[in-house]
């Protein structure tokens, strides 16, 4: 899992600046995409082993990103956590039902993130 590439996909520049000093603190590299366009042109250059994805994006929504996600044969295998403000009940299991591989209301509990990180990240054998 180490050396494992991270993209933070969120607006709030704060947010993504905590993200990455907490991931690169436990060994992953990060790279970062701030609204839904960004996204998928970076996803292909970058080749992150997984996506924390924001819900609330300028330029395409988190759901039109993990559309676009699915849709790419070269990005549908990269597990996808959505992180989000946005109301769990309405929003957690049309995300899931979309792809993602989890979802966690803002602000994210940091082990639990990390945990889930490591448990959707293929090693290669």
């Amino acid at each position: 899992m180490a050396g494992a590439k991270i993209l933070i996909v969120d607006d709030d520049r704060d947010l993504r600046l905590g993200l990455n000093a907490r991931l690169r603190a436990n060994g992953f590299e990060t790279a970062f995409a701030e609204d839904g366009m960004m996204t998928i042109s970076i996803a292909l250059r970058e080749k992150p082993d997984a996506i924390l994805l924001d819900l609330g994006l300028p330029g395409g929504d988190g759901f039109v990103v993990l559309d676009r996600l699915r849709a790419n044969s070269n990005l549908a295998h990269i597990p996808v956590i959505v992180i989000s403000a946005r109301d769990p009940e309405a929003n957690e299991k049309r995300a899931l039902t979309a792809g993602a591989v989890g979802y966690f209301q803002k602000p994210v509990d940091n082990e639990q993130l990390l945990a889930m990180i490591a448990e959707h990240i293929v090693q290669p054998t």
